[in-house]
């Protein structure tokens, strides 16, 4: 055979190797994913085993007694104390008694009987509570809508802000999670939970 032919056909059977090798490699690489990963996505219903939307605050009184706190019935706000004036459970009702609005905080009210309550009830549906540390909420809660800058009684905060709409219209559409910064080394931590209805 000449030589031209042999190299010619050399040629081909090289370029048909390098073919099936670039070919498989193609198939065995890693896929390329368009866009990204669904976010860990998960809504809130309850806090302080109350349901803002569809409990009363008939409910709160069997759980937790009469109201120890400011505010009262006229007010639309009710407020109870617990470990000793350092934790508050506060809910805010419309006309019809019905619960719109659930917040669990860290602060003194100058309450009274505090030690007839345990705050640890008074936690979400998934467990997070006043006193957690910030990194509970990602780990529950996945990444916040937002995140800001707050302040409360001249303390920095910062808050986390969650909007439930994408579960649905009938379950709590806001949860707002304020904490404490990270400072010295030690982690930021919740200081109140916020967990609103849907026709807020």
């Amino acid at each position: 055979m000449p030589s031209g032919s042999r190299s010619g056909l050399l040629g081909s059977a090289l370029l048909t190797s390098l073919f099936v090798a670039a070919l498989a490699g193609a198939q065995n690489a890693p896929k390329q994913v368009t866009g990204s990963a669904p976010a860990h996505r998960m809504n809130e219903l309850r806090l302080a085993g109350l349901r803002p939307g569809k409990d009363t605050a008939s409910k709160a009184f069997e759980l937790y007694g009469k109201p120890n706190g400011k505010g009262g019935p006229a007010s639309g706000t009710l407020i109870w104390g617990a470990t000793c004036q350092t934790q508050t459970l506060s809910i805010d009702v419309d006309d019809a008694n019905k619960i719109q609005v659930i917040r669990t905080s860290e602060e003194s009210w100058g309450l009274e009987d505090c030690a007839k309550l345990d705050p640890k009830t008074w936690r979400t549906g998934n467990g997070l509570r006043v006193g957690d540390p910030i990194k509970k909420i990602a780990a529950l809660y996945g990444q916040p809508d937002s995140r800001s800058p707050s302040t409360r009684g001249g303390q920095r905060l910062e808050l986390w802000y969650y909007a439930f709409d994408w579960a649905g219209a009938d379950v709590p559409q806001v949860m707002e999670v304020l904490c404490t910064r990270e400072a010295g080394g030690a982690p930021g931590r919740v200081v109140e939970i916020t967990l609103a209805a849907p026709s807020l």
